[in-house]
């Protein structure tokens, strides 16, 4: 939740991995309604995901783009779903010894948080999409 605000509010603010960093260390993120959530981060995850969303940004949104239906951009997604989409496929990418059921569960839940419609089917079939095209190409190299 809280890579997926940081991601969220970098690309509205323009704010830097390192401010949204900052953000987590004085305990502003994540965030809920009622303000700072009290729970445990794992902040080497959080630095992963939003370094790497910023790092390799144009490779992760290529792989978005491939996972959506046929005449849907990225940039027509909400910013939400940008980041929770962008996050999930850095988690995939980078945490090879996780399930990818578990992976993609725990971002249909973080879009469930924010979104009642269709968002968090949409969220789940488009990082199946991502991770099926990972094992694949992971299986291809083997």
């Amino acid at each position: 939740m809280a890579a997926v605000q940081a991601l969220y509010q970098m690309e509205l603010s323009g704010a830097s991995p390192e401010t949204v960093a900052a953000d987590l260390a004085a305990g502003r993120l994540p965030a809920a309604e009622a303000g700072p959530a009290d729970c445990e981060v794992d902040q080497a995850l959080f630095r992963t995901i939003v370094e790497t969303a910023v790092e390799k940004q144009a490779a992760i949104d290529t792989e978005i783009a491939r996972a959506l239906s046929e005449g849907w951009k990225l940039e027509r997604l909400d910013a939400v779903a940008r980041a929770i989409l962008r996050a999930g496929v850095v988690e995939l990418w980078a945490c090879k010894n996780t399930p990818s059921a578990v992976i993609i569960d725990e971002y249909v839940e973080v879009a469930k948080d924010f979104f009642e419609g269709p968002e968090p089917g949409f969220v789940n079939a488009a990082l199946e999409a991502c991770a099926r095209r990972a094992r694949d190409a992971r299986d291809a190299r083997l």
